[in-house]
Order: C-alpha cells, then structure tokens, then sequence
C-alpha cells in the first residue's frame, strides 16, 4: 500500500519551472531513492513533499492530500524532512538540537526514550551532547540532523543527499543505519547522486531527468540498464 504518492507535480522558482509532472509512490515499509543530476528536480521533488515549495498536481501521504499544507502541518502528520546541508542549528547543543525534533510531534512526551534510542545508533553524539553543534564534523553533523528527524518518530524519513562531502566510511555507516531503521519497518526516501551506493540500500527507484521521471522500477534492475550504467554507475 502506498504510503506516499505524487501525481502529475510541477513546481517553479520564480519563472522557472522545476518540475515538469512528477509521479512516483512510496510504499509504507518501503526504501525508495530518487537519482538523477544536478538540476534534476532531485531536491524540488522533497521540497514538494514538505511544503517549502509551491506545487500543483496531486500529493497524497497515508490517503489524504497534503499539497496545500503548511511544512509543519506535514512534519506534524509523520514526514520528516534532512534537507540537504542538514540543517542544524550550530550555536546549539547536540542535545538542544535533538530536543528540536520533539515540536515536529502531535506529543512530546517519551523524549528521553526517544533520544536514548538515536544515541544508541549514533554514540558519537552522545559524547558530544553538550558540545556546540557547528563544532561537529561533517559526517558527526549529518547523523545530529538524521537523529533530530527520528525524534520526531516519523512514518516517512525523506533525506537529500545524505552523503554529499563526506568520507567514504561515514557514508557506509550512514547508509548501514538507514538500512536497520528500514528493516525495522521505517519508510526510507532518499536523494542521493552516488548512484552505486543508493541502488544498493534501496528496493524501488526513480531517475529524474529535467524535471521528469524518465524511468524507474527495482534498484536491481536499474542497476542492469545499461542507460543507467553509462550515466550514473560509471561503467
């Protein structure tokens, strides 16, 4: 059952359009990613999902419409959102960082659950909870911005470009956490340009080409195209 879907979306900056009627489905249990080059419509197409951008056309999350909500409308409903550049507030805290995930929730109760559970999947944060978080390093960064989007206990966790600047071995290791939360039963959508890497976490996948979905189906038979191999895998 689709948990997320988009039908026919189009989105502009200004006068230029972004998206040229986008459709895709995310099963609820499902890790989908999004690929595609810069300027795709990669990052609009989140962007859409979260209401920081004006769209038109059909966005439906768990059956109802969300295209015309406000972003914390929809983070409230179970959507959260790791923007590229992850978004952190670096003049605070690990820990007041992660206590920000908790206003993305209908209730706010459970927190230190909630956080024991994400230190446990980043320990390296918990060494650092009371440090500032624009003094954590790239990788330590991104798993501060992926922990503050658990908090919020989300039923889709969409992440743009997770790996961007950061060393092979952080990678990994991100890509082997989001994995676990995926078998543990979370809906995974990620925008990745390491084409390689998001192939192989994911079960479904979408090419975005110019704002257009140009094809998509299991990551294992993407990655056997040979269009595909040419333009993203690199052999």
């Amino acid at each position: 059952m689709a948990l997320l879907e988009l039908r026919d979306v189009e989105a502009r900056y200004g006068e230029v359009r972004a998206l040229h009627g986008v459709s895709l489905s995310v099963d609820e249990g499902a890790f989908v990613s999004v690929l595609g080059a810069n300027g795709a419509g990669k990052t609009t197409t989140l962007r859409a999902v979260s209401g920081t951008v004006r769209a038109s056309g059909e966005i439906v999350f768990s059956g109802k419409p969300i295209d015309r909500r406000a972003p914390e409308t929809v983070a409230r409903l179970g959507v959260a959102h790791v923007p590229e550049g992850r978004g952190i507030i670096g003049e605070l805290s690990v820990w007041e960082n992660l206590r920000l995930g908790a206003y993305a929730r209908s209730g706010r109760n459970g927190f230190k659950d909630d956080a024991a559970r994400v230190l446990g999947y980043f320990p390296q944060l918990g060494e650092r909870r009371a440090q500032a978080a624009g003094t954590l390093s790239g990788g330590e960064q991104q798993m501060l911005a992926l922990g503050r989007a658990l908090i919020a206990r989300p039923r889709l966790l969409m992440l743009d470009e997770p790996s961007l600047g950061l060393a092979p071995i952080v990678v990994r290791e991100i890509f082997e956490i989001l994995t676990r939360l995926n078998e543990e039963g979370l809906t995974v959508l990620v925008v990745e340009q390491n084409a390689n890497l998001a192939l192989a976490a994911s079960q479904q996948a979408y090419v975005l080409e110019v704002g257009k979905v140009v094809l998509s189906g299991p990551s294992a038979e993407l990655r056997e195209r040979e269009s595909v191999r040419r333009s993203y895998l690199g052999y």
